[in-house]
């Protein structure tokens, strides 16, 4: 499984890369805004930016919700850099913009995915990825993680190529279940990443050992 680390704030992005696991990184209008990110020239200066750091696939999210200001957008987003991915919500002319960047070899992740026929839409159209939103489910008494699983075996069915990206986790046992079912990137906040590491009787081992230490070398 990839982890990507859903952020705009370089800092956590140099972090969670220095923890040696980071794969990719996405982002969003909201995310952005929340860094003080403003203007077109600031948000494609800070796109670079992440890009310095990470060596892995960046979704940068179009805003226009027409076709043709989707292609706009995202032809100008995918010359930043190789690792560009153009972030394509699921509308009709978000399929269809998913389609265009296909033949022209433009990775994509169509984004606000929250069902099976999305997901199978987003596939046909070549998307490179596709962000199921857990999370939210959850928010209104759907289960998330149902859909991931659904979704990774209608692909394993046909061979799409299309990786599922699970989006909108939120805590450890969001990302380990979705590691269990077999989604193939999961992107979370940084905090989710290293709430991995613990474990109570980690610290507890740990603390023995350092007592055992100190006895013996007194």
């Amino acid at each position: 499984m990839k982890f990507f680390v859903d952020t705009a704030n370089l800092n956590e992005i140099r972090e969670a890369h220095d923890l040696g696991v980071l794969d990719g990184v996405t982002t969003n209008p909201s995310l952005m805004a929340k860094e003080g990110i403003k203007g077109y020239d600031a948000v494609m200066a800070h796109y670079k930016a992440i890009c310095e750091i990470v060596d892995g696939d960046i979704s940068a999210e179009v805003i226009a919700t027409d076709y043709e200001g989707m292609i706009s957008e995202g032809e100008n987003l995918a010359q930043l850099h190789p690792n560009i991915v153009v972030k394509v919500p699921m509308t009709k002319d978000g399929v269809k913009a998913i389609r265009y960047f296909s033949q022209k070899g433009i990775k994509t992740n169509c984004t606000l995915v929250f069902s099976a026929g999305q997901a199978l839409l987003a596939a046909k159209a070549g998307a490179t990825y596709v962000s199921p939103f857990v999370g939210r489910l959850d928010d209104v008494a759907t289960d998330g993680l149902q859909l991931i699983e659904q979704i990774v075996g209608i692909y394993a069915n046909y061979g799409y190529q299309t990786q599922v990206l699970a989006a909108s986790v939120r805590h450890v046992m969001h990302l380990v279940q979705c590691a269990e079912i077999g989604a193939d990137v999961v992107t979370c906040p940084l905090n989710v990443i290293t709430g991995l590491l613990n474990h109570p009787l980690t610290d507890i081992g740990l603390a023995k050992f350092l007592a055992d230490h100190k006895k013996v070398n007194a």
